[in-house]
């Protein structure tokens, strides 16, 4: 369909569904290919990295069965499973830690969503690095129009989006990859939307990794139905009484035909390098710049004064955690950690030791929040009272996506070494990194997988 003689009121299911299948690897600038890579390498690593948390090893054990057909590679784990437990337990591993990346246009996580039914029906069909690399992009661009069209109101009125908006983006890439065209794709979107679920009062427990693996479980099942003929409304989107109207006080499809800056959402992709919620780290890293710039030690501390958008109230303002996971959700705690020194891009940085650490749990209670509208949706300003009576100040803005792609690939392969060294070992590892580097001439994408696979 044309853009611009189609009415989005009308016609937006069909219209991106017809945009995700025609999108062909060749038509993807050099620096959207680029990109691509990056999230298959921040997913893989965070997903090895979250491979043993005690939330995978439980969906493992449940869905483990002794001579079932095993087509796809786990992660960090040396059985296989098939095809949709595999996308499930995957997802599930890759958002298990909080640490994989964000785009503020779902709002939330789009890779974990996508990329876990993705590789694993590319190991099943062996597909090409090529053909991976054109569905994700599809994908991702779908879930990022389909969440711009519903904001603020979906993600203010309680819903996650990684798992319900996800969910469109993970059927998109699928159906993509399975060749499926432009009304088969519109169909897979609808049975993907009837499934969306997903709430952000479960941030902070193992609900919220699991709402990935469903994600993109969800929309790989909806891709290999609507490819067998199952049946769905092709209009889901914006039907009466379908996902946008049922799920957002808020729905502006116009906005999802809108073409970003530089023709591609995924180029405003953000990685994380801090272990926890996104909306923690521009308080982070304010934390982080008092700390080196000026010296600032706890015991110095008098008052912190804290401004950050008024969403951030409820999504990660869990004010005295208790473990590890609740800990990721909370601003005072990351805002003391930061402002103490603690690595807060260290996996064990975020544990029952630290939430219940007296000194930090001091710290933190000195925190007052400011929750503006007008203050941008990743972005935070922190004042430090010293005990001195001076004021030190600090802003960030982690909304802001880098520019230098090259150097952003240089940290992620550190990230990705530190997180996955420790369970493939030094060689596995670094062959993994160097065969996703290459993932655009890999005739089967499916080593990736395999390689990933203790």
């Amino acid at each position: 369909m044309d853009g611009a003689t189609v009415n989005p009121a009308t016609d937006l299911t069909r219209t991106l569904a017809a945009r995700a299948s025609a999108l062909s690897y060749d038509a993807l600038p050099d620096n959207v290919r680029a990109l691509a890579r990056q999230c298959v390498l921040d997913y893989i690593g965070v997903g090895l990295a979250g491979a043993d948390d005690p939330l995978v090893l439980i969906l493992l054990d449940e869905l483990s069965e002794p001579g079932a057909d095993t087509q796809a590679s786990v992660i960090g784990h040396p059985i296989g499973l098939p095809v949709l437990a595999a996308a499930l337990v995957n997802g599930a591993a890759g958002h298990a830690l909080d640490y994989d990346d964000v785009n503020l246009a779902m709002p939330g996580h789009p890779s974990v969503a996508i990329l876990p039914g993705l590789l694993a029906l590319a190991e099943q069909r062996q597909s090409s690095g090529r053909e991976v690399i054109a569905a994700f992009v599809a994908g991702y661009e779908t879930a990022c129009r389909i969440g711009t069209a519903m904001r603020p109101g979906h993600y203010g009125h309680g819903f996650h989006a990684t798992a319900t908006v996800g969910c469109f983006g993970a059927a998109a890439a699928c159906a993509r990859l399975l060749g499926l065209d432009a009304d088969k794709t519109a169909q897979a979107l609808g049975i993907a939307g009837t499934q969306a679920a997903g709430l952000k009062s479960q941030f902070g427990t193992m609900c919220k990794p699991f709402h990935a693996g469903k994600a993109s479980q969800n929309g790989l099942l909806a891709a290999r139905l609507a490819a067998r003929g199952f049946s769905s409304r092709s209009d889901l989107v914006e039907c009466e009484q379908g996902f946008a109207l049922t799920h957002s006080p808020d729905f502006h499809p116009e906005a999802a035909l809108a073409d970003p800056p530089g023709g591609f959402h995924i180029l405003a992709n953000l990685f994380k390098y801090h272990a926890a919620c996104y909306m923690t780290h521009a308080p982070i890293e304010c934390g982080r710049q008092l700390r080196e710039t000026h010296g600032v030690m706890p015991d110095d501390i008098a008052a912190i004064a804290l401004s950050v958008n008024r969403g951030s109230e409820r999504i990660c303002n869990i004010p005295a955690p208790t473990d590890g996971l609740e800990a990721k959700f909370s601003l005072r705690q990351t805002v003391a950690m930061a402002l103490s020194g603690v690595d807060t891009a260290s996996l064990g940085a975020y544990s029952a030791a630290t939430a219940a650490d007296p000194a930090l749990a001091a710290l933190r209670q000195q925190v007052d929040f400011d929750f503006r509208d007008d203050c941008p949706e990743a972005a935070a300003e922190l004042a430090v009272t010293l005990r001195d009576g001076r004021v030190l100040r600090a802003s960030h803005d982690a909304g802001v996506p880098s520019a230098d792609i090259a150097a952003q690939g240089e940290r992620l392969a550190a990230k990705f070494d530190a997180l996955a060294g420790p369970v493939l070992g030094p060689d596995r590892a670094p062959e993994l990194r160097q065969a996703i580097d290459r993932l655009d001439s890999l005739p089967d994408a499916g080593e990736i997988a395999r390689l990933a696979a203790k």
